[in-house]
């Protein structure tokens, strides 16, 4: 599926690829509304209602992903109440695996995330991931998310990279379009997300269950 001496350069997305979006799901839909209604005082459906109202309202922008925006607008703590269930963070299966073959077969591998900083230090302080890393990328940085185009200029200019010798992994299809509109033409879907849910139909993309189906291999030099 990879044809991996023609990759110099691996761009990963964080939730979703490499980390379980069961965290997330869960912490939008089901955590966030409970602890809002319970700090606020609310009733339990008309605070789940406006968060998804709210979520719905901006989603794909820039901050839909911002911490700080979802702080100022409930007027709680929202890192603090992912701290409160950071255990729920886990990996996608085989993804520490992959990530040092991609080291060891001397690839450059960058992660590129729409989280915000404090949930990217959450959960690289969860995971120990961060030291597999050439770069780590959040958009916030350039406040530009991976929807637009645009986003991958600022990337590249942030860590250079061939477009034509790179692969980005992402289970956001809107990332992996406004990739491809740019240029990026090794493209790379994730069937399953968040491992409690089903397994989603992608069409446009290839797409993956796990790492296990793209290591790449190392090659070894004869003594």
């Amino acid at each position: 599926m990879i044809d991996w001496p023609s990759i110099d350069t691996v761009l990963l997305d964080m939730d979703g690829t490499l980390l379980d979006l069961h965290f997330d799901n869960f912490f939008w839909r089901e955590y966030l509304p409970r602890r809002y209604a319970e700090i606020k005082g609310l009733n339990a459906e008309s605070a789940r209602d406006f968060i998804v109202g709210e979520t719905q309202r901006i989603e794909g922008s820039l901050n839909w992903y911002s911490t700080d925006y979802w702080s100022q607008t409930l007027e709680i703590d929202v890192v603090a109440l992912k701290h409160e269930i950071s255990h729920k963070v886990a990996m996608r299966p085989y993804c520490t695996d992959f990530l040092d073959a991609l080291r060891a077969a001397r690839k450059d591998v960058v992660m590129v995330t729409n989280a915000h900083h404090d949930s990217l230090a959450l959960k690289m302080d969860r995971t120990r991931l961060a030291g597999k890393f050439d770069r780590l990328i959040t958009v916030h940085e350039f406040s530009l998310p991976k929807e637009d185009p645009q986003c991958w200029h600022e990337v590249h200019k942030r860590h250079p990279f061939r477009a034509e010798r790179t692969l980005l992994i992402d289970d956001n299809l809107n990332a992996l379009q406004s990739a491809r509109e740019y240029g990026i033409t090794s493209l790379l879907a994730i069937y399953q997300p968040d491992s409690r849910q089903p397994k989603r139909e992608i069409a446009g993309f290839d797409a993956i269950d796990s790492f296990a189906e793209i290591m790449p291999e190392v090659e070894t030099i004869d003594a």
